[in-house]
């Protein structure tokens, strides 16, 4: 059975499935999509468009629009119509989810005192 940890929303707290953690670690698992999240950052507007990320990396643009199609079907990120165009913000909120729930997450991993001294005796 999967494990639920708490995840903030705009009011209250729900929990995030183990498979939406899995799904969006394997997304994150890749050099180049911490990348384009960091371009995305950095953005003035807070988004902007495939062709913007492309100018900053030395990728083709095909391969930048199969990685921002990862991170978007992960959840972290937006697409918005923009004319002719889509841009891409992060979702700031699923960051925060993700961050709560990896303290949830780790915490489960933890040794227990009395199992780790009766281990070192």
């Amino acid at each position: 059975m999967p494990v639920r940890t708490g995840v903030l929303t705009s009011k209250r707290v729900l929990p995030m499935h183990d498979d939406d953690i899995a799904n969006i670690m394997r997304a994150l698992g890749h050099p180049v999509r911490l990348e384009i999240l960091r371009i995305l950052a950095t953005q003035q507007q807070g988004q902007c468009c495939c062709a913007d990320v492309t100018d900053s990396l030395t990728l083709a643009q095909s391969t930048v629009s199969q990685h921002i199609k990862v991170l978007h079907d992960a959840g972290l990120i937006e697409r918005k119509p923009h004319g002719t165009r889509n841009r891409y913000c992060i979702r700031h909120d699923r960051l925060a989810e993700l961050n709560l729930a990896f303290g949830g997450l780790l915490t489960g991993l933890a040794p227990v005192a009395a199992n780790t001294e009766t281990e070192l005796a």
